[in-house]
Parts: structure tokens; sequence; C-alpha cells
């Protein structure tokens, strides 16, 4: 989430009703002028002159207001009608003193007017045609005051800025909302429940909440959740940022064997036959058989070349299942080997090694179909033949190829009884540039070998490596940057670090003559 303050409320909200409306006091302030009015015809039914010795109950049996002794019919309509709303008013307010927790107004002749209204014989007469001076004064009503809790106060909505005039209300963080105006951020539908979660301002539904900020796992689908402190643990893989519950390292989820992805619930992994699986984005490019790596093979020998390391003998390359890879690593005398699997090896003994011969065909999730043949290896030279795993993807391929091949050519350019961490070192940077001249020709002025490797790739058939593919060559420069293997990894570094001090013939050169890094 963009704001780090998240709050997660329990019933925060102040729920009001506006009383004592004002479309109520207006109703019954008209029923009070209609009892007036009435009273007032029926007083002259009995003639014009005729006058009321009684007083005359008006709205409340228990609150009596004598008749003026003058007859009205001689004053003006209009000063009449304004005598009448005056006593109207005064009446309404004598109702609000004499309820218990009712709401009025206050002013400062309520004490005396409650006084008058409770003993109507010292409310005086007078005649509406008296000199001003001589009237008693009866205040007329004024807008309320400003005070925070009354309830005629019109509240200013958060939301739609309108006033708030009757009905329910919320209160949350110091303003007040239209029910229907408290909205949550997500979803923009109203916030009904007591229970709702805050981050900064912004209110949301708690399951709103939830979906916008609790993690899932890349590979359930489902939120991560919490461990026995209450935080959210999850692992997270450091190049593709695959989110996912610890368990899944355990609960025997299928990993790619190319890219290190696990396998989501809502897109299937495709089975190898060998005890590995692929994901459909690695399987796209895969390399299957022996005939579809000879075109990358010879593409690399030509990066090589272009490169003055032209290798002269032509060593066999042969594409093996895990079996065979693990017999031939056996059958080896020497060598070190990439933990925890080898995907490559460059042979110099003789041997029988089972290479694909047919690609396989794919079934549902699983392959079949494969044709394997036993080659057996002659040496012919310090060099038999190069193995690497079917299988993976094109780049990945070539990235082996070109490593292997770099073992070779230091093998046949008499490179004797090197430390592991500069032979291996080395032949990863060689792997490494070939990446970087696939991802991004034109640097470091390698010549790129797509071009030759177009005729197999799918994702390049239109002359280039599709962005799913460039991602992927990325993922495997980064498996060689940051590997922590002491040969693998820290060769690497610091061979890498020579080669672009110094150059790659001015390194070589120094390895031949010292047996180290420059």
């Amino acid at each position: 989430m963009a704001s780090s303050d998240v709050n997660h409320l329990s019933q925060p909200c102040i729920y009001g009703d506006f009383v004592s409306s004002y479309g109520e006091r207006k109703s019954r302030l008209t029923k009070w002028l209609t009892k007036l009015f009435k009273g007032g015809s029926s007083g002259r039914r009995g003639g014009s002159g005729a006058s009321r010795s009684h007083p005359q109950l008006i709205g409340d049996e228990n609150m009596a207001w004598r008749v003026p002794i003058r007859s009205l019919d001689g004053c003006p309509r209009s000063q009449r009608e304004e005598d009448e709303l005056e006593h109207a008013i005064a009446l309404s307010r004598a109702e609000d003193l004499r309820r218990p927790g009712g709401h009025r107004w206050r002013t400062d002749h309520d004490e005396e007017i409650a006084r008058a209204l409770q003993d109507g014989r010292n409310l005086p007469f007078y005649s509406p045609h008296a000199p001003a001076h001589r009237r008693p004064h009866i205040p007329r009503l004024r807008p309320p005051p400003a005070h925070p809790h009354h309830p005629w106060e019109y509240k200013i909505c958060g939301s739609c800025k309108g006033e708030i005039r009757y009905g329910n209300y919320l209160g949350c963080m110091g303003t007040y909302f239209h029910p229907q105006c408290f909205r949550c951020h997500a979803c923009d539908l109203p916030i009904t429940e007591n229970e709702f979660s805050l981050s900064g301002r912004d209110p949301y539904h708690k399951i709103c909440f939830k979906e916008r900020a609790h993690p899932k796992c890349d590979v359930c689908r489902q939120f991560i959740p919490t461990n026995q402190d209450g935080l959210i643990e999850y692992r997270c893989h450091p190049f593709w940022s695959q989110k996912y519950c610890p368990a899944h390292e355990h609960d025997a989820t299928a990993r790619c064997c190319s890219c290190e992805r696990l396998e989501s619930w809502d897109s299937r992994h495709v089975s190898v036959g060998d005890g590995r699986s692929i994901c459909i984005e690695c399987f796209e490019s895969a390399i299957m058989d022996t005939g579809d790596c000879q075109p990358i093979y010879h593409a690399i020998r030509d990066f090589f070349e272009g490169m003055n390391m032209k290798i002269d003998q032509q060593i066999p390359m042969l594409l093996v299942e895990r079996q065979a890879l693990n017999e031939a690593i056996v059958g080896e005398r020497s060598g070190l080997h990439h933990m925890p699997e080898t995907r490559g090896l460059c042979l110099s003994e003789e041997q029988t090694v089972a290479c694909v011969r047919r690609r396989p065909r794919i079934g549902g999730r699983q392959l079949f179909g494969m044709t394997t043949q036993p080659q057996r290896l002659s040496r012919r030279c310090e060099v038999t033949a190069i193995l690497v795993l079917f299988g993976l993807p094109r780049l990945l391929t070539g990235a082996i190829l070109a490593h292997e091949l770099m073992h070779g050519w230091l093998r046949l350019k008499g490179y004797r009884d090197l430390n592991p961490d500069v032979e291996e070192g080395i032949c990863q940077v060689l792997s490494h540039m070939w990446l970087e001249s696939e991802v991004m020709p034109g640097s470091r002025g390698m010549p790129s070998t797509s071009a030759a490797s177009s005729s197999y790739s799918s994702s390049s058939k239109k002359g280039g490596s599709s962005s799913v593919e460039n991602k992927l060559g990325e993922f495997f420069m980064h498996q060689i940057v940051n590997d922590a293997s002491p040969a693998y990894g820290g060769g690497f570094r610091t061979a890498n670090a020579a080669v672009n001090k110094f150059g790659l013939r001015r390194t070589l050169d120094h390895i031949r003559l010292t047996g180290s890094f420059p």
C-alpha cells in the first residue's frame, strides 16, 4: 500500500439522528395556527364585538392563553396574522420548556416568557394598535446559535459536501457523512458494517482491504496465512518475485527445472519424464533432441571463432537424458561438476552414451515416444564429446554449450591442471558473454547468434527473440552472476573483473603463463 498507516476499526462510527427537524416543527406550528384561526372564527360567529370572559384552550388542555378583550376584527388582516403568529410561537416555546429533555432554542427572554405562560394573569393584554413602547416584548425566533451538539445545527458531509439536515448520519475521523456517502475506497460501495479498515484517511471494507493489501500466494492463489506470531510469512524468488507459502517448499509442489518457478495451481507444468518438470514458457523454446541442437551448436562455434578462439577439431555434441548424464559423470575420472545438478559435461574419456535421437511428443502433461540410441565415444583428441541435458530452453541450452565448449577449447589449446576456480570461472564468463550477445545484441562488440539459431526457436521466427525469451535470458545471466558456489560463482566474479579490466585475450594469456587471473 502506498500508505504505511493502516488502522482496523471496530464500531468506530458515531450514529446520530436529527430530532425536532425543521419539517416536524413546521408541521406542529401549522397545527397551532389552524387551531388559532378556528378559535378566532368561532369567536366571530357570536358577534363582531363580543368578548370572551374565560380562557381559550389552544393545542394543550393543560395550557391556557387569555384571548385579548378587544376584538381583532377591526385590525388589518396582516396585523392580525402577525399577532396570532407571535402568540403561536410563544406557545411552541412554552411547550418546549415543559418537555423534559426536549430540544429548543434558548434566548435571553426564556425565563420571562415561561413565568408569564405559567401565570396567564401576569401576561398583559394589549391592543395591536397601541403604541410600540406600550406593547410587551415577545421575542421572535432567530437562527440557532453555533453549538457542536445542537440537534438543529446542520453538519456538512465529508464526501458530497452537502448539508446533513435529518435522518441518520455517521461520524468518523472528525468528519460527518450521509450513510450512503461513507464508501469503500476500493469498490465504491457504502460501508454498512460496524468494522472497517483505514489506510491513511481512506476507508475500506475489511475484505476489500485484505484483497488490496494482504499478499496472495502465487502457487495456490490463496491469502498467505500468518505464522504463530501473527505475522505474514512467505517465500519470494529473488528474480521472478514469485511469492508463495512456505509450506509449498515441502509439499511436493513441482519446480521448473529451467527457471526455478514453482508450479501454480492454475498453470500446470509439463513432466519431462526423468523426474523433471518444465513450465509452459520454458517449454515453448525447449531443445528436445540432438538434431534440434545442431544449429545452435554450430552457431556457438562461430561465436568463438568471431572472438579469435576457433575450435579446430570437430567435437561431437549429444543431447542426453538425466540418467545418461549422471552415468557419464561417474565414468569421468576427473573434473568438477556443478551441484546440485549438472546439466552439461565435457568428456575426455572413452564412453558409451545413450543420446536422444528423436524428440518426444506431448500428450496431456506428459512426454512420450522419445527414442534413444547408444553411441560409442572414441578418443581422437583431448575431448571426446560434449553432453547437454535435453528439454531445456534454447538460451539455457546455448549457455551450457558455450560453457562446455570453453572447457574443450582450453584442453585443446594446452591449458593443463588449472585450478577449478580459474577454469570454471573463465568458462562461466564465456557462457555469460554469449547470453549477453543474445539478450542485448551489440554489447561488448560481440556478434549475436540469433540469426543462425532462429530456425528452431519458436519464439524467434520473426527474426528476433520474444520478450518472454529475453526475460529467460536475463534470468540465466542472473543465475551466473549470483551463483553461490566458490568455483562457479566466486570464480566467475573474479574472472569477469579481470576480463572487464584487461580484456579476454590478455586474461587468457595470463592464465596460460601463470595459471591465475591477472
